[in-house]
């Protein structure tokens, strides 16, 4: 009997069907885990459908690795302690954590040991989360649910609730307050009817005519997005000012803190943003965040500026939140004055607390009111003035909002306006000692500028009612806020701080090394902007996390440079070969195109020559290697558009034993040439062409971490680098042609142009210098090349071939 029989049987007499176990030994790493977990059990042990289940689920998550203490679980789950698939997955987060370091304690609450939520906790919090957000609900109606059921899932009470009761409570306590689904819903229908139809036969829905070209603008999250003066309002006559500034046109913002470099997950916030606003013959503004002077640097601000611009945008204004200041303050007198606002001297530690944040940072406690929240006006408005005036100290006062402590939403716990700061601001200097919070500035300035659609991460999902209650208490128009899933890169870090001490331990080269995933150093690897825009297009916008593996980009950027890129022979490793059978002054010009099937990218002349140059890893001296087809001392091989085969004569070698140069004779004696196993790349070595170039140094990049999410690594991310990220090869060469390259870069063809996706690039600059290098990969100049030494990225490897 097989082991997979073995493992069937095994699996059977626990109490799998025969379906289930022949779907788990498919699976060769989850069968192992399983196997391991069951080892772990009791003989006797009377299984369940609910226990049996579990240890799948667990096996499911070990995959084949390791777990230290594995056991823990098992026998939690074994005992009823952990009942639900919820509670296994945070005891193997916990215990993937903490090995065989386990406090009981610790590990009940972590898994939520003894809770239980019943059916009728869930259906009467849902019923209030309804009630409490019954005027957006009724306003988006039934597409308000995917919404919903993320924020139900989300509240602390309901952690431990059973997934599969949200849908259907939600979707009857809906019903309630909408009835049945009319026209306004299946007008939503009929839309994406059409969308379909489009989408089967290219063309637009009863038309001969060629359809709109389909993109993420036109579908989807984007797609769906109300029209200009479609937001309500609470004062109506508000909208009609707004539409008379705006004209009916589209205004976006893309609002970054300038408090560090910008990285892989705003280039979608950009697209968006930007874009948006193009497709719809808007306007977008960039506007910078700087209420935190203390974190603010001229470097940053610099450039977001310079990779807005890099990405192929132009803002329509460039503005500041700090251009507000004296009009913010304004209105947090007017906030003050309307009873909506008080200055408190509780310490951080006090807030906290009041708004029901547990010793151990959860929510769920009980909320009170701070005991400065009914101050007289006149003495807030003085505490305020004095706040202003730097009567105190970073810490000792704040102006907090007066909003709702019952609100379901902890964004309605009286947040925090104004904190004072002791610190001079890039553009204000030292006029102001106090500073606007991101929730009191961000909804006010959208207001200021006319935004008609502020778009932003699902992260402030919860934010867009405390947006709409300022804007609404302090009468002013209120723009629509509306959230899209956000874009991560798995395999990296984007955490500013974790990359800062990457840089700061020289770990890296900089901000801008090209292993990382900041949009600098995503220029300087010499990714093209089209090809993140194409990206970004491919992958839609919708209100889910877009988790994407560094895999998939890199194929994004293969597939783009493919079309957008000339090929050069280059040798990464180069080992000299001489053709003994050729007379010194032997040349004989090959023409071969820069893109084969791409005749617009023409052709170049590469002179054949006695002295040549080919990859190290293209000879090997060992012989009857049936899957080797290159050059070998009994094997002939090819040579790139070169008519004859060239055969091993003998060998030079250094004194380490390393092949210094190989000698050979060119079949061109025997008449017909032959056809050989396969053909490989070559360099000539030529006085009249000044070839080859000879680099300085090639910097092959790999992947920065080993694991796919090197932020869990047990002992911390820095203990996941891979020591193979950057390889350096200082024996390259490539053939005389790259200084075509150098001069016409960006290498650009009128087909190229006609791409949605096309961006203009500064010519010269060093990062479009990409070429690429057969069987090797895409590669570009960095910009630590000077003009006599050339330094080359890989930007990417080209797909894996056959052997």
């Amino acid at each position: 009997m097989s082991s997979v029989d073995d493992l069937a049987v095994e699996f059977s007499k626990v109490g799998f069907e025969d379906a289930k176990v022949k779907e788990i030994v498919k699976n060769k790493k989850v069968s192992a885990s399983l196997k391991s977990l069951l080892e772990e059990c009791p003989a006797n042990y009377q299984w369940d459908k609910s226990s049996r289940t579990l240890l799948h689920t667990l096996a499911s998550q070990i995959k084949g690795t390791e777990l230290e203490n594995q056991k823990v679980i098992v026998d939690g789950i074994l005992s009823g302690d952990l009942k639900t698939p919820l509670q296994v997955d945070a005891a193997y987060k916990y215990i993937k954590k903490t090995g065989n370091n386990v406090v009981p304690e610790e590990f009940a609450k972590e898994c939520g040991v003894g809770i239980v939520v019943t059916e009728s906790q869930v259906q009467e919090r849902v019923a209030k989360y309804i009630s409490d957000n019954r005027a957006t609900i009724v306003e988006e109606r039934y597409k308000m649910v995917p919404g919903i059921i993320a924020a139900v899932k989300g509240l602390p009470e309901l952690r431990w609730a059973e997934p599969r009761l949200f849908k259907p409570i939600i979707d009857a306590e809906v019903l309630k307050v909408l009835g049945p689904k009319d026209e306004r819903d299946v007008v939503k229908k009929e839309k994406k009817k059409k969308a379909a139809t489009e989408k089967k036969t290219g063309k637009a829905s009863g038309s001969d005519s060629e359809g709109p070209k389909r993109s993420m603008f036109t579908e989807g999250f984007l797609g769906d997005l109300h029209k200009v003066g479609e937001n309500p309002q609470a004062y109506p006559e508000l909208m009609a000012e707004h539409l008379k500034v705006t004209g009916g046109k589209v205004r976006t913002r893309f609002p970054p803190e300038p408090n560090g470099y910008l990285h892989i997950g705003h280039s979608k916030a950009i697209m968006v943003n930007f874009g948006f606003a193009r497709h719809y013959g808007g306007v977008c503004y960039l506007r910078f965040d700087d209420t935190n002077p203390e974190a603010e640097a001229p470097e940053y601000f610099e450039s977001i500026k310079r990779m807005v611009a890099w990405l192929g945008f132009e803002p329509w204004k460039i503005t500041y939140s700090s251009d507000y200041f004296d009009k913010l303050y304004d209105l947090a007198v007017v906030l003050i004055k309307a009873g909506k606002a008080y200055v408190c001297h509780s310490t951080p530690e006090e807030i906290r607390r009041g708004r029901g944040i547990k010793e151990d940072g959860t929510p769920g406690g009980e909320r009170f009111a701070c005991k400065y929240r009914e101050r007289p006006i006149e003495e807030n408005l003085k505490e305020f003035a004095n706040m202003r005036d730097g009567k105190y100290k970073p810490g000792e006062a704040t102006l907090r909002m007066k909003q709702d402590l019952n609100s379901p939403s902890p964004q309605m716990w009286d947040l925090i306006a104004y904190r004072v700061l002791d610190a001079p601001h890039p553009r204000t200097g030292t006029k102001w000692k106090i500073y606007p919070t991101y929730d009191f500035t961000h909804c006010l300035v959208d207001s200021f500028e006319n935004i008609t659609h502020s778009l932003c991460t699902t992260e402030f999902y919860l934010s867009r009612e405390s947006y709409e209650w300022l804007c609404d208490q302090v009468h002013v128009f209120r723009p629509a806020q509306r959230e899209y899933g956000r874009l991560n890169i798995t395999g990296t870090v984007l955490s500013k701080r974790k990359i800062a001490k990457l840089v700061n331990e020289n770990y890296v080269r900089g901000w801008d090394d090209p292993r990382l995933f900041t949009l600098e150093a995503i220029r300087r690897r010499g990714v093209p902007p089209g090809a993140i825009l194409s990206f970004i297009n491919t992958l839609g916008v919708t209100t889910s996390t877009t988790n994407i593996q560094v895999v998939r980009f890199e194929s994004a950027i293969r597939k783009y440079l493919e079309d957008n890129t000339p090929r050069l022979m280059f040798i990464l490793d180069a080992v000299e070969v001489v053709i003994e059978n050729l007379p010194d002054d032997y040349e004989e010009l090959v023409t071969i195109p820069y893109r084969p099937g791409t005749p617009e990218f023409g052709e170049r002349i590469v002179p054949f020559t006695k002295r040549i140059y080919i990859e190290r890893s293209d000879f090997s001296e060992k012989t009857g290697d049936s899957e080797f087809f290159r050059l070998t001392p009994e094997q002939p091989v090819g040579l790139i558009k070169v008519p004859y085969t060239i055969s091993f004569k003998s060998l030079e070698k250094d004194t380490e034993g390393r092949i210094t140069r190989i000698y050979v004779n060119y079949e061109n004696e025997s008449g017909k040439p032959k056809k050989p196993k396969t053909y490989i790349q070559w360099v000539p070595q030529s006085v009249k062409y000044n070839s080859p170039i000879k680099v300085t140094e090639t910097r092959v990049y790999n992947q920065l971490f080993s694991s796919e999410n090197p932020s869990a690594h047990p002992n911390g991310y820095l203990n996941d680098l891979n020591p193979e990220s950057e390889v350096v090869a200082k024996n390259s060469v490539v053939e005389h042609n790259f200084r075509e390259i150098l001069t016409k870069s960006p290498w650009v063809v009128e087909n190229n142009k006609k791409s949605e996706f096309y961006v203009e690039e500064e010519h010269g600059a060093k990062e479009v210098c990409r070429f690429q290098a057969m069987r090797v990969g895409y590669f570009t100049l960095d910009k630590d090349s000077q003009d006599d030494k050339i330094i080359l990225n890989r930007i990417v490897s080209l797909k894996d071939g056959s052997k």
